[in-house]
């Protein structure tokens, strides 16, 4: 997961961008355990994106969840198993500034079984995607 230096914490200019990883079952089918994600510093967060916040009860744990909706406390933020927990529904609305930022790219690893040529190519093709905002889960989100 990316991690915010010291420096960064007094104030000197973030980078635009970091690296992120998936731990956890708690966004499939969108995002699995062990994709890289991409993801931009401070950009706008919209109902539906999918972003990197620090935990709101364990801030040195950083979480991937989707935004669903904005609240007067802050982000109600879901993850797409709605089995897997660890989400709003348990610690509520996130502060706006523990909204680290939100994902643009996820980046599959080509898993040890791919060994074919069309494997690594099937790989390759789907490896690298944007993260669009999935508006129609965010719809059957917020309808829990």
């Amino acid at each position: 997961m990316p991690e915010l230096s010291q420096e960064t914490e007094r104030g000197r200019a973030t980078p635009p961008f970091g690296l992120a990883e998936v731990t956890g079952p708690s966004m499939v089918p969108t995002l699995h355990h062990g994709d890289r994600l991409v993801l931009q510093y401070g950009a706008r967060i919209r109902p539906g994106d999918i972003v990197v916040l620090r935990h709101p009860f364990q801030q040195d744990l950083l979480v991937v969840k989707r935004a669903v909706e904005r609240r007067e406390a802050g982000w109600w933020v879901l993850g797409d198993n709605p089995y897997a927990g660890g989400d709003s529904t348990d610690y509520g609305a996130v502060p706006q500034e523990l909204i680290l930022g939100r994902v643009r790219l996820r980046l599959r690893p080509r898993r040890p079984d791919q060994r074919s040529p069309l494997a690594v190519v099937r790989w390759a093709l789907s490896a690298a995607r944007p993260v669009f905002p999935d508006r129609s889960a965010s719809r059957r989100l917020r309808a829990r």
